[in-house]
């Protein structure tokens, strides 16, 4: 179906009141719009080349590497450094100082003085600088007991056990990977107008695309040093199991609420795309066909989902149940009905629970990359030409604006402690964001501005006694105080789903809801929290490896591929 087909008009977008809610927010899946799946199919229609330019590793896993990946106008190097690291110096925190490899995206073919140079300072990382010839520094520690585990089977001529690969999932997990800007490298702005970087993010998930390319490299050449009579590859289907691993705390979740603007153009591709779907007066039968594949390899991965978070496998096992119960209605002759993604998305919404209907979304855009592969390219945001304030807007407008997109905020009782239990402030010592206990800790003047609804709510306080046809310049000058929240205000009026509308302050909030909705349009899967405030995920498994890109068909590549049924 072509987009000069479809009646924009057939199907409205979900309105920001039902999306942007957390509960809803922190059940979002990947969908062919998260940005590793974005970064793999420019790859493969682009033709881009890769090669692996140095490889310089000891027996002990010790050197530099760079891995580069040739495209139509541009080349980008990784160069990675692998050290010698003790266990008692392996920790994943923000401060720590030392890690088994660190990394650099480096923009172009790398000299051997551009190496000496970054080998001075990348593995260094905060300690370190680079410059704007790197777009990316990224650290990483093993996984030690599934890495010694894999050396010690391919050394003896074994395979590693699928079992034990997929409990883990990966060999090393990154610590950080950081751009745009941070410790000298490229600014954003410097790249923004490169096609391949249209996308968000995708600069730095092609460092964690190469750096998995690297980590299985680096293992297998560790078994051939071992026992080099003996030792073997990595089975190809078996390889490709293996991921990389990234923990998320609370670093994270500050992003979406200080990104507005971005956070909405994320949403509203989302949104956008699953009306198109909804849209459609009906599906043929290959398409048909498309997505009871994908529904089939969509349970296989709910599966293989494994968490010790008592929140997440009660998510799970009602995940499970959906899915059945999504089936179970598919066989009823669901898609045969007109305007069937529309009846079916409806259905969903009172017969799954929130994760299963947000699965459901991401499903539904899986035979459809014509009509909504598009969309990508317009998720990135220019935050600064929105943070003028409209002093000339009058009070009453602006009272107008509170009413309708905060009256969630304004319905809040901010008077009762449970409302501001929380509060955001930065460690000095761990150098991240935290949640502290409003009532119980002194940190009120260390307080960062992340409560948008109290905030709001005070804002619209102030105003009720204000001329209605008084500028808010004028406002402003008397309380400067609301100026942060005043211009979130106007930005909420222009972007629809840039405000999240719940209490980020509150007793009951999750940060984990947070985390993963960032994740989500990374293209995280198989989301393991560990506690409210920080969750395990995995980054390319089931992914080809660059050097498979141009032969392979990876569509759905998220998914794991069905079993052969038996002849």
């Amino acid at each position: 179906m072509k987009l000069d087909q479809l009646n924009p008009e057939t199907v409205a977008l979900r309105p920001a009141e039902t999306v942007m809610r957390l509960a809803r927010m922190g059940s979002f899946h990947q969908s062919r719009l998260s940005f590793m799946r974005v970064l793999l199919r420019r790859l493969k229609a682009e033709s881009w080349r890769f090669e692996r330019r140095k490889f310089d590793i000891d027996t002990q896993g010790v050197g530099r590497a760079v891995y580069t990946m040739h495209g139509p106008t541009h080349s980008y190097s990784l160069v990675a450094f692998a050290h010698n690291l003790p266990p008692e110096q392996r920790s994943d925190r923000v401060i720590a100082t030392a890690w088994d490899c660190t990394f650099t995206l480096y923009d172009g073919l790398p000299g051997e003085a551009d190496i000496e140079r970054l080998a001075q300072n990348v593995p260094l990382q905060e300690a370190g600088r680079v410059t704007a010839t790197e777009l990316t520094v990224s650290r990483a520690n093993r996984s030690v007991r599934l890495f010694d585990y894999v050396v010690d089977c391919l050394s003896r001529g074994d395979q590693p056990d699928p079992a034990q690969v997929d409990a883990v999932g990966y060999l090393m997990r990154t610590t950080a990977v950081y751009g745009s800007g941070k410790l000298g490298a490229a600014d954003r702005e410097s790249i923004a107008e490169r096609p391949e970087f249209a996308a968000p993010f995708q600069a730095e998930m092609l460092t964690v695309f190469l750096i998995r390319a690297f980590v299985l490299d680096l293992i297998e050449h560790l078994a051939e040093m071992r026992a080099p009579d003996t030792a073997v590859k990595i089975e190809p289907v078996l390889r490709r199991r293996f991921g990389i691993g990234n923990s998320t705390g609370l670093g994270m979740a500050p992003f979406l609420i200080n990104h507005p603007i971005l956070l909405n153009n994320w949403i509203a591709a989302r949104e956008t795309a699953l009306a198109r779907v909804r849209a459609l007066p009906a599906i043929c039968p290959a398409e048909a066909g498309a997505f009871r594949i994908m529904l089939r390899r969509g349970r296989c991965n709910v599966d293989d989902w494994h968490s010790e978070h008592p929140l997440q496998q009660q998510k799970v096992t009602e995940l499970k149940s959906d899915l059945d119960r999504l089936a179970a209605h598919i066989e009823t002759g669901a898609l045969n009905e007109a305007q069937p993604w529309d009846r079916l998305y409806r259905w969903a919404e009172t017969a799954l629970s929130l994760e299963g209907q947000e699965l459901l979304v991401a499903l539904m855009m899986e035979p459809y990359g014509a009509l909504i592969d598009d969309l990508p390219n317009g998720m990135s945001a220019d935050e600064g030409s929105a943070f003028r304030i409209e002093g000339g807007m009058s009070v009453a407008r602006l009272r107008e604006i509170l009413e309708s997109d905060y009256a969630w905020a304004l319905k809040i009782d901010w008077d009762d402690p449970d409302s501001q239990a929380r509060a955001w402030y930065v460690s000095a010592e761990k150098l991240e964001p935290r949640l502290g206990e409003r009532h119980l800790e002194p940190l009120a003047a260390y307080e960062q501005p992340l409560a948008p609804g109290r905030d709001a709510a005070l804002l619209y306080g102030d105003l009720v006694d204000k001329p209605g046809d008084a500028p808010v310049a004028d406002f402003l000058l008397r309380h400067p105080e609301h100026r942060h929240i005043l211009r979130r205000v106007q930005i909420a009026a222009r972007y629809p789903y840039a405000e999240i509308r719940d209490n980020t302050v509150s007793a009951d909030i999750l940060p984990i809801d947070l985390l993963r909705t960032k994740l989500s349009f990374f293209g995280a899967c198989h989301f393991d929290p560990r506690s409210d405030r920080w969750v395990r995920i995995n980054m390319f498994r089931n992914a080809p490896f660059p050097h498979e890109v141009a032969q392979m068909d990876f569509a759905g590549w998220t998914y794991p591929e069905l079993p052969e049924a038996p002849s």
